[in-house]
């Protein structure tokens, strides 16, 4: 088998230039022709040991300012797949052509810029090396300009990226770069440095090089101002209660030094943040939702990635400016302001320094709490790094209603990150501890995880001790008092003929332990599946389950109010066949269904869940997500159908104005809601946005919530 780390590196030389490139997408300046040229990409899907059939052309460009790219790339015809025309698209089943660069020459940090044959941009963040799907984030937001152009077997595309988008070390003359191509209509996907398929292909372990001609001056971001003006008007129901109001704020970023970004933020609203999906929760323990607040995207691996991830993350940034009233009801709490300092202090050495302070809200005993985290982050050998951080959260003064327990919590830990340089090997080593007021003895939280990923063998191994008195305020932590250990082993094959590109069968041992309880086992799934991945881009999966669980505490998995729920102190056992299917993300209607049946704690579950797309191509698109469960249990315990439906429209009438309508209903929470949001992007990164929110109970088919907010924001660079 042929080795990839055996590939000679690539190398692309870009010139220094005087002229000014305007960026139509025609490739017309004749400046292009001066150009060196990146080509001869490599096949990723559905081989990756071939030269691409449809190849592309890079040139790229620079001056004092700006990084110019041009880009030249064969396709079938003219019948590209887009999802619509608003930027920041999600890459899979759309065509695209996507650049990536690890500025840094680390392998762990880089930054992407991608753009279809329509024009429509995006920009993303990578971080961890690439190594996971959740590396990588389409949330960051930066100036730059780009369009396209289309003819009968190729299109075109020109970038302009300001320098000042982009940071790096000073006097550098070397990046490393990447980049592929999705292309729908010969269903081939391709990379300019070759990437094996076992890894994604935005993993950052696999790049070529691009050489300046001249060295590159000071990364210098440009000081930024993005003033707010948001008008609401509200209505809550429940309690009778109107709310007209005019809220001001601004964000603020500064570059320090060369590689340091300074994020200020002062009463900041996030009332056109995409709202959250819903989710039926049939599981006794907390799920976490992502990130969606701009503020806190900008180097956000720096302070989450500390932790394992799934058991318990020290730092969970949707902790700031949530609190729970004196019901126990989830609410808004009002951020005063915050600071955040996040970068380089040197090649190999990363800061990042977080202060955030919270309104007090006395009608709902919420105090106001400090909020601070400081973490560092040293590479070593190639790919790999330790990092420390120390994280703060503190009563702002003594209030009478808050508990001697609640006056602060502090948690302190180190990490460290394995990354081989070819990513066979990753994985984490942690050691976390917590203190309260009087409560500073064990309060430990430790991971152990290894991974080897190679083309035919996947083996993933993970150990972790969670201590009972263990506490994250800031943090995520699924369960304390737990002892855990877990273990996956997968072998793929690789027909060389037929309809199926892969299949691989996987089993997976899960088994927890509970601590103070000398070691009881508490639980374990013992999971056993088989995958197929066709070269038509569909997938299908069937897995057995087999399960056991020892309540500590009573527990309704229906959540029915009233109904009685399953008595602790118990052992349950069941299990359960789970199947799924996949259809082509390319098509205009695409599909995702799965279904489980089988056993559920001493009663019977049956599952349906899937999703549903029809793209009108390029401005509209109409999906509908739904889940159905049906659980039956003996009596005199409760039983439910459950359902979740949401319904979703896009439209984009340009690449400036977009309009979605999200509708959720589940009647496990009882709620309809409503999420309407109008957004004309009238300068960069500047936008108005109209947003209509309504919420119903489902049961009385009464209004609980409604709102309308109208906000300007503009970014001004100064």
């Amino acid at each position: 088998m042929y080795s990839f780390s055996q590939d000679q590196t690539k190398k692309i030389n870009v010139k220094f230039i005087t002229e000014r490139i305007i960026p139509d997408g025609a490739l017309d300046e004749n400046i292009w022709s001066f150009a060196d040229t990146a080509g001869d990409f490599w096949e990723y899907f559905p081989l990756d040991s071939i030269q691409a059939k449809k190849q592309s052309q890079i040139k790229i460009l620079y001056d004092e300012k700006n990084l110019y790219v041009g880009i030249k790339a064969y396709s079938s015809g003219k019948d590209y797949a887009t999802q619509s025309l608003q930027r920041d698209f999600r890459g899979s089943g759309s065509d695209n052509f996507t650049l990536l660069f690890d500025t840094f020459n680390d392998g762990t940090n880089g930054f992407s810029f991608g753009i279809n044959p329509y024009g429509v941009r995006r920009e993303g963040l990578i971080a961890n090396g690439g190594a996971d799907q959740d590396d990588f984030n389409l949330s960051w937001d930066v100036k730059w300009k780009g369009d396209a152009k289309i003819y009968d077997d190729y299109f075109t595309a020109e970038m302009v990226i300001p320098l000042t988008s982009l940071k790096f070390e000073e006097g550098a003359t070397k990046w490393r770069f990447n980049s592929y191509r999705i292309e729908t209509q010969s269903n081939e996907r391709s990379t300019w440095s070759r990437v094996p398929q076992n890894q994604l292909i935005y993993n950052l372990a696999f790049m070529g090089e691009i050489h300046f001609e001249q060295p590159l001056g000071k990364s210098r971001t440009p000081f930024a101002i993005i003033p707010y003006v948001n008008g609401i008007s509200a209505k809550d129901f429940d309690n009778g209660e109107s709310l007209d109001d005019i809220k001001v704020g601004a964000d603020a970023k500064v570059s320090i030094g060369n590689s340091l970004n300074l994020d200020l933020t002062i009463n900041p609203d996030f009332s056109t943040v995409e709202v959250d999906n819903f989710i039926t929760n049939l599981t006794r323990f907390e799920i976490a939702l992502p990130e969606r607040r701009q503020f806190f995207i900008d180097n956000n691996d720096l302070f989450a990635s500390f932790g394992n991830g799934f058991d318990f993350s020290p730092f969970f940034s949707r902790r700031i400016g949530i609190a729970r009233d004196t019901v126990g009801n989830t609410i808004e709490n009002n951020i005063i302001g915050g600071v955040r300092l996040s970068g380089k202090l040197t090649n190999d050495l990363r800061v990042g320094v977080l202060n955030i302070q919270t309104a007090e809200d006395l009608e709902n005993r919420i105090p106001s709490n400090n909020n601070t985290m400081l973490a560092l982050q040293q590479r070593v050998f190639s790919r790999s790094n330790i990092g420390i951080f120390f994280i703060n959260k503190e009563s702002f003064k003594d209030y009478d209603f808050v508990e001697r327990e609640d006056e602060y919590n502090r948690v302190v830990g180190v990490d460290y990150n394995l990354a081989s340089k070819d990513n066979t090997w990753n994985g984490s080593f942690i050691t976390h501890k917590s203190f309260q007021p009087d409560d500073n003895k064990g309060n430990f939280a430790t991971s152990a995880l290894i991974r080897y990923n190679k083309r035919k063998f996947n083996v993933f191994a993970k150990g972790t001790f969670v201590d009972e008195d263990f506490r994250s305020d800031l943090g995520f932590v699924r369960r304390t008092d737990l002892f855990k250990t877990l273990l996956s082993l997968e072998r793929v094959f690789w027909p060389k003929k037929g309809i199926i590109q892969n299949h691989s069968l996987r089993s997976f041992t899960n088994i927890r332990w509970s601590p103070s309880l000398d070691f009881k086992n508490t639980d374990y799934d013992l999971q056993y599946s088989y995958e197929i991945q066709f070269n038509n881009q569909s997938q299908a999966r069937i897995e057995y389950t087999n399960s056991f669980t020892f309540l500590f505490d009573t527990f309704d998995p229906t959540r029915t109010e009233g109904a009685i729920p399953l008595p602790a102190n118990q052992n349950y056992h069941y299990n359960s066949v789970q199947a799924g299917y996949q259809s082509d993300q390319r098509k205009l209607f695409s599909y995702n269904l799965q279904s489980t049946v089988g056993h559920f704690f001493n009663g019977n579950r049956f599952s349906m869940e899937g999703s549903m797309t029809m793209r009108f191509q390029p401005k509209a698109s109409i999906s509908l997500q739904f889940n159905y469960d049906q659980i039956d249990l003996p009596q005199p315990y409760s039983s439910a159908k459950l359902w979740l439906v949401s319904p979703r429209m896009d439209l984009t009438f340009s690449k400036s104005i977009f309009w979605s309508t999200l509708i959720q209903y589940s009647n496990q929470r009882d709620n309809l809601g409503i999420n309407s949001r109008l957004q004309w992007r009238f300068a960069p990164l500047s936008d108005l946005f109209i947003v209509y929110n309504d919420n119903y109970a489902v049961s009385q088919f009464e209004p609980k919530f409604r709102s309308i907010n109208l906000k300007l924001t503009y970014w001004l660079n100064i």
